[in-house]
């Protein structure tokens, strides 16, 4: 496909897409040359918060004893957060108070991801690094906090110098560990979640527009019939960009949990 793209281009044919047009143009573009303009991935946020009330409220509406399909599924994903991200991470004294925070990480990222799935819309809201970087920021300073709230300055000495670890090593050790765990992990938490919803973002884009090019704009049997298989290539595709929109939520909720209970027990380490 690649080489196919770079022929096609020196012949001025098919330019694949770029990264700049995976987003589109700011909707209330005020002050949009300093980011502050009203677009399309905002839009989408907003969406998302709206879309995640309204499917909890209405599948929970009846509160029926022997619950409905979508009461169930609501109940099943509310259990799974609860579960496997609460209890099973923060442990079975400390997980409660967390169960709504982690609930509304999860389906948050959940649903925003879920949008590169849906037709207009199709664009996962943190395949742009902004976005990604605003959440990974909010649980940085929740975590953080956390740490602070109950260690006090001790906090830092606890997250940064190894137990049982020969003094001589700790000039070494020590800036590795601060760097490691308050500059690092916030960046790692945002640029995986971001690569991996634009790279799967740019390869449907890729497919799609490769496609349509040899299908509508080139002649001969042998192009179209190359791009009814780059469609059907797709599709395979498609689900697999889905089953990564799931995972990466999770990933991305479950190292919340994990951050979160590195700050409550900091000093079992």
């Amino acid at each position: 496909m690649q080489s196919l793209a770079l022929v096609a281009a020196d012949e001025g044919g098919f330019t694949p897409p770029t990264i700049s047009e995976t987003h589109l143009p700011e909707i209330f573009p005020w002050m949009a040359e300093w980011g502050t303009g009203f677009g399309k991935n905002m839009l989408m946020v907003i969406l998302a918060v709206l879309a995640i009330w309204w499917f909890f409220m209405f599948a929970i509406r009846k509160h029926e004893l022997v619950p409905s399909r979508l009461q169930f599924i609501a109940e099943g994903g509310y259990s799974f957060v609860r579960n496997s991200l609460g209890r099973d991470i923060l442990g079975e004294k400390h997980f409660k108070p967390w169960v709504p925070f982690l609930f509304t990480v999860f389906f948050f990222v959940l649903f925003n991801n879920l949008f590169g799935a849906v037709p207009l819309l199709q664009m996962p809201t943190f395949s742009h690094a902004g976005s990604a970087y605003a959440i990974a920021a909010i649980i940085w300073v929740t975590w953080i906090g956390m740490g602070f709230k109950l260690h006090g300055g001790r906090f830092v000495k606890l997250m940064t110098v190894p137990s049982g670890v020969p003094k001589w090593l700790l000039p070494l050790l020590v800036p590795i560990e601060f760097l490691s765990n308050f500059l690092i992990r916030p960046l790692t938490h945002s640029l995986r979640l971001m690569a991996v919803m634009l790279a799967g973002h740019i390869i449907v884009m890729l497919a799609g527009s490769g496609a349509e090019f040899l299908i509508a704009q080139q002649e001969g049997i042998g192009s179209s019939g190359l791009g009814f298989l780059i469609l059907l290539g797709s599709i395979p595709l498609y689900f697999l960009e889905l089953i990564m929109m799931v995972l990466q939520a999770f990933v991305f909720a479950l190292l919340t949990a994990i951050y979160i209970q590195g700050s409550i027990e900091a000093d079992a380490h």
